[in-house]
C-alpha cells in the first residue's frame, strides 16, 4: 500500500506542514493530527456497505472523500504513510478488553502498529475509537506516559502487553497484544467478520469518535458525549436524524455519503422514548 498513497493529499487532509524526515518528532506530530482530522466511524457497516482494506479504497474514503473509518482503515492508512516516509513499521493485532474482565479471551479484532526509531520501539494507534491515542508510546512497561489527552502506560506479562489509560485517576485497560507481525490478509478476515456477521455490534449501532484540543467527542447511536480533560463529561441526546447528521458533520468533521438510505438508518437509532441529559459521569 505504501507506494500508492498520495502524501500531499494526506498531509492536506490532516493539516501537516512539517518535515518528512523519519524522526520521532515527525511521528508525534502526525499521530497528534491524524485522529483529530480523520474520525473513527462505522457508517459503512451500519449502511451494509463493504469496508475495503485495499489501498485504493482506504485512500479514496479517508483522504479524498472526507470520511473516517475504523481501526483497520485508520491504521493501514497510517502504516502506509509512515512507510512512505521511511519509518520501519510492523502491523500488530490486539484483543480488546475495554469493559471486559482482565483475563477475558476476546478475538484479535483490533489493529495497532509498532514503529522502530533509533533502536527504540513505539506503539502507534490512530484507530481505537473513543480512546484513540494522540501520541506514540514508548514500548517500555510500567512507566506512565503523557499524551495530549490522558496518560497511558503499558504493562507486560510474559509475551503479552496490556495498554491502559488513566481516566479520572483510575487505570482502565484498553487491549492486550503481542509482537507477532500481522499482514493485510489477517486484517481483511477480522474486518470482514465485523462488517458482515449478524452478531457484530457495528451492524446495529453507530459509533463515532474524534479527539480535539482538551476534549474528546464520542457518539453512540443518538447520544453525543464530550469528554473534557479537566471537567465532568457532558452528554446530549439527539432527537432527530437531522441532529445526528449535524453532529457527524460538525463535531466529527465528516463528509457524509450521498446515500438515500442514510437518514432512515440514522432515524432508526433513536429510541421511541429518550430523556435529555446535559451531563453524565465520565466513561466510555
Amino acid at each position: 500500500m505504501s507506494e500508492q498513497i498520495d502524501l500531499d493529499r494526506y498531509f492536506a487532509r490532516v493539516g501537516y506542514g512539517g518535515t518528512t524526515a523519519a524522526t520521532l518528532e515527525t511521528l508525534r506530530e502526525l499521530h497528534r493530527l491524524h485522529p483529530q482530522a480523520i474520525a473513527f466511524e462505522n457508517l459503512n457497516p451500519l449502511l451494509r456497505l463493504p469496508v475495503g482494506t485495499d489501498p485504493a479504497s482506504i485512500e479514496r474514503k479517508l483522504v479524498r472523500e472526507g470520511r473516517g473509518g475504523w481501526c483497520f482503515e485508520q491504521n493501514l492508512l497510517f502504516l502506509s504513510v509512515l512507510r512512505r516516509l521511511g519509518f520501519r513499521v510492523t502491523g500488530l493485532a490486539a484483543r480488546v478488553l475495554w469493559n471486559q474482565p482482565e483475563d477475558a479471551i476476546t478475538p484479535r479484532s483490533h489493529m495497532l502498529l509498532r514503529v522502530d526509531i533509533d533502536g527504540h520501539a513505539y506503539v502507534a494507534d490512530v484507530g481505537f475509537g473513543g480512546l484513540t491515542l494522540t501520541a506514540p508510546l514508548l514500548l517500555e512497561p510500567d512507566i506512565e506516559q503523557p499524551t495530549p489527552h490522558e496518560p497511558f502506560r503499558i504493562l507486560r506479562a510474559g509475551a503479552y502487553y496490556t495498554l491502559q489509560a488513566k481516566i479520572a485517576g483510575d487505570w482502565k485497560t484498553l487491549y492486550r497484544f503481542d509482537l507477532q507481525e500481522q499482514f493485510v490478509q489477517d486484517y481483511e478476515v477480522s474486518s470482514h467478520f465485523l462488517s458482515t456477521h449478524p452478531s457484530s455490534h457495528f451492524l446495529r449501532n453507530l459509533l463515532a469518535a474524534r479527539p480535539d484540543d482538551g476534549r474528546r467527542y464520542a457518539l453512540f447511536n443518538n447520544q453525543l458525549t464530550i469528554h473534557w480533560r479537566d471537567r465532568p463529561s457532558q452528554r446530549r441526546v439527539l432527537a432527530t436524524a437531522a441532529e445526528i447528521r449535524r453532529a457527524l458533520e460538525h463535531e466529527f468533521r465528516l463528509t457524509l455519503p450521498a446515500r438515500p438510505d442514510l437518514d432512515a438508518a440514522l432515524g432508526n437509532l433513536i429510541p421511541a422514548t429518550s430523556n435529555l441529559s446535559e451531563a453524565a459521569p465520565r466513561g466510555r
